[in-house]
C-alpha cells in the first residue's frame, strides 16, 4: 500500500492558521528582534495563546489533544518564516516539556504542565557539557544524596530557552551512582529556575537564531528536594535518548520549513527582479536552481512526516527520525546557499531573509546530533557495528 502524507482536515486547517500567523505577525516583527538579538516575547505569548506550546500534549494538563504531526506541521510554518521563533516552539516542547510528559510523575505533571503548555513558562533540556558534545554519556555533571535533597554540581552548554524572563525550569542530567562494571549512572532531575547555586550566563553571541535563547548554565552545590528525579534514577541517559528520537522529527520539520522558506523568498525575487530588461527567473540556470530547491523540500517533507506518523502510531522510529534528520538539514544548508546565490548581492544583505536563512541553516546540521552521529545511527539501525 503507497504511503499517503496527505494531511487531515485538522491537521490542514493547523498549518492555514500556522502559516498566517507567521507572515501576519512573525514576519514583520522578526527581522529587527534578530538584528538586535532580543528574544521575541510578544511572539511567544500569542503562540502560547493559541495553544501552540501544547499542541501533543493531552487537554487534562492544558494541551491541545494533537500529536508529534501536528507540532511538525506548526514548525514547518514558522520556520518558513524565521527560525529562532521556530527552535523555541521546539525546545520549549519537545525538550522541555516533553520529558516531564514521558517520565514525569503524576504531580510533576500537574505542577509545570499546564503552565508549559499556555506559554507561561518555558523548559530548558540540559544535555550537552563543555567537554562531551556528542558523548552525552561522558556527563560530569554530578548529583548527590544529602538528606532529603539532590545536591548538583556541573555546567551544561548551548542550553536552549534556559536564561529566558519566563523559564521555569531546566531538566539536567547528572551523575548520580556507579553501576557495577563502574560505568556513570546518569538521572534526570528538574531545577526550578532561581534555585540557589543556579546560574544562567549571558546569552552567547552565535552566528545564527539570534531571536533565540541560548545560554550557558553553572551548579554550584545546587540543592533541590529528591522528588525532583525525573523518571527512574540511573535512566536518565536511557530517557534522554528517547527525547532526542522525537525532536529529531521535530528538528526534521524545522529544516524542511527552512528549505522551503528558500524557495518561497527565491520564487518571489526571481519574477520581481529583473536583468536584461526580464525577470531573472526567464532564465533557465535559475529555473534549474529553484526546481532542485523545490525537489529537496517536497522530500524532505516527506521524510520528517513518515517519521513523525511511526511515532504517533507506537511504531519504532528511530532509524527514519535519523534518516529525515540527516536528509532535511542538509537540504536546508543547500537551499539557503542556492537562495542567497539567487539574490546575489541582495543575500548578503540582513534586510532580506534569505540572509537570516543562510546564517540559520548551519546549526541544524549541529543540534540534536550531527550529521555524523545521524549517520552512525542509521548505521547501526541497519545492523552495522564497529
Amino acid at each position: 500500500m503507497p504511503l499517503d502524507h496527505r494531511l487531515s482536515p485538522e491537521h490542514e486547517e493547523l498549518r492555514r492558521t500556522v502559516e498566517e500567523f507567521a507572515h501576519d505577525v512573525v514576519a514583520p516583527k522578526i527581522g529587527d528582534l534578530y538584528e538586535r538579538h532580543e528574544f521575541p516575547y510578544e511572539i511567544v505569548r500569542e503562540m502560547g495563546r493559541m495553544g501552540l506550546f501544547g499542541l501533543p500534549f493531552p487537554e487534562e494538563y492544558g494541551g491541545m489533544g494533537g500529536d508529534y504531526l501536528a507540532l511538525g506541521i506548526a514548525l514547518e510554518e514558522l520556520a518558513r518564516v524565521d527560525s529562532s521563533v521556530a527552535i523555541t516552539l521546539e525546545a520549549g516542547v519537545s525538550l522541555g516539556a516533553m520529558p516531564i510528559f514521558r517520565f514525569g510523575t503524576e504531580e510533576q505533571k500537574r505542577e509545570w504542565l499546564p503552565r508549559l503548555c499556555s506559554g507561561e513558562l518555558l523548559g530548558a533540556f540540559g544535555l550537552t557539557e563543555p567537554d562531551c558534545g556528542s558523548d552525552a554519556g561522558g556527563t560530569k555533571t554530578t548529583a548527590r544524596r544529602e538528606g532529603d535533597e539532590w545536591v548538583i554540581n556541573g555546567s551544561k552548554c548551548f542550553i536552549t530557552n534556559s536564561g529566558t524572563d519566563i523559564t521555569g525550569l531546566v531538566t539536567v542530567t547528572a551523575v548520580t551512582g556507579r553501576k557495577p562494571d563502574g560505568k556513570p549512572e546518569i538521572s534526570a532531575i528538574i531545577v526550578p529556575s532561581g534555585t540557589p547555586g543556579f546560574t544562567v550566563a549571558a546569552p552567547y553571541s552565535k552566528v545564527g537564531w539570534n531571536a533565540s535563547d541560548t545560554r550557558e548554565l553553572s551548579f554550584s552545590d545546587v540543592r533541590v528536594p529528591l522528588a525532583n528525579l525525573l523518571g527512574e534514577e540511573g535512566r536518565g541517559y536511557a530517557q534522554f535518548l528517547r527525547i532526542l528520537d522525537e525532536g529529531r522529527v521535530a528538528i526534521s520539520a524545522l529544516a524542511t520549513g527552512l528549505a522551503q522558506g528558500c524557495v518561497d523568498e527565491s520564487l518571489t525575487y526571481a519574477k520581481e527582479r529583473h536583468t536584461f530588461g526580464r525577470p531573472i527567473g526567464s532564465n533557465q540556470a535559475i529555473q534549474f536552481k529553484i526546481a532542485d530547491m523545490e525537489m529537496r523540500a517536497h522530500m524532505a517533507r516527506i521524510g520528517w512526516r513518515d517519521a513523525a506518523s511511526r511515532l504517533v502510531q507506537g511504531e519504532p522510529f528511530k532509524k527514519e527520525a535519523a534518516l529525515a534528520k540527516l536528509y532535511s538539514s542538509t537540504v536546508a544548508v543547500d537551499n539557503a546557499r542556492e537562495a542567497t546565490q539567487i539574490h546575489g548581492g541582495y543575500g548578503f544583505m540582513n534586510e532580506y531573509p534569505v540572509a537570516r536563512m543562510w546564517r540559520d541553516s548551519k546549526i541544524l546540521e549541529i543540534g540534536e546530533g550531527t550529521s555524523e552521529v545521524q549517520r552512525m545511527l542509521i548505521a547501526r539501525e541497519l545492523g552495522l557495528t564497529g
